[in-house]
């Protein structure tokens, strides 16, 4: 019977050395951590740069995963599996924070909100699944954007709406807002979307910790950011609990 492949086994071990990490590594450090010759390793990232799986820093010359890998990890999950998933949290979390509650995942450029549970009151309110809405103009896509490396640089190319007075429309700007949301483990909008309306959004992951949606509340103002503007970090932690318990149902484990 064969025995393993060592260059797979090695490509492997680099792949997991990059999503470990927090930033990129030189081919000096990858080698330095599996005990490969640098030409080794330098061989076998030119290879997976080949295929999409990593991607190099011009400026740097240091390595990344890339979108490639990153979108392939995320094919098992279908809507289907991620709305049925989230059912029950999202219920829930309508409840606990009295808000609307929508889950949504990365489609073409947009958000794609494949599940919304109605603020729990009598208020008139519009079923949203299947809508698409921004990705720089709302809680949703600040997350997407936040852990989609293809999905950002597509969109700083791109001229960005100005939906409201408030909205994002400098690449620095949403730049600076995403890599908040990587350090704070959730996004808010206020009023970038519609005027006197906020959203809190948090990561759904699945295996691997791979960033698969996105859960939010979606309310007024002055109930989601009553001091200041500030996001109430009780909605804040309703929020990303639900997200954990969604992530850990997909599998996703600790982070």
């Amino acid at each position: 019977m064969p025995g393993p492949v060592q260059s797979i086994e090695r490509a492997a071990a680099i792949l997991r050395l990059l999503a470990r990490g927090s930033g990129r590594l030189g081919v000096g450090e990858i080698a330095a951590s599996l005990g490969l010759a640098k030409g080794t390793a330098h061989g076998i990232l030119r290879t997976l740069q080949g295929v999409g799986f990593v991607e190099q820093d011009k400026a740097s010359g240091k390595y990344q995963l890339g979108a490639t890998l990153l979108h392939l990890g995320t094919s098992y999950l279908d809507v289907n599996e991620l709305r049925s998933r989230a059912i029950n949290w999202a219920d829930a979390l309508a409840a606990r924070s009295g808000e609307a509650v929508w889950i949504g995942t990365l489609l073409d450029g947009k958000v794609l909100v494949v599940h919304h549970v109605f603020r729990p009151d009598d208020s008139l309110q519009s079923l949203e699944v299947g809508a698409l809405l921004p990705l720089h103009a709302t809680a949703l896509g600040k997350v997407l954007l936040a852990y989609d490396t293809q999905a950002a640089a597509c969109l700083s190319d791109t001229e960005l709406e100005p939906l409201t007075r408030r909205t994002l429309v400098s690449p620095t700007a949403l730049r600076r807002e995403t890599a908040k949301v990587r350090e704070h483990g959730f996004a808010a909008e206020i009023e970038e979307s519609t005027l006197g309306q906020a959203s809190l959004a948090a990561p759904i992951r699945g295996y691997g910790g791979l960033v698969v949606g996105a859960i939010s509340i979606t309310g007024a103002v002055d109930r989601l950011c009553p001091s200041g503007g500030r996001p109430d970090p009780a909605l804040v932690d309703f929020v990303q609990n639900a997200a954990q318990m969604i992530s850990r149902d997909l599998g996703a484990g600790r982070w």
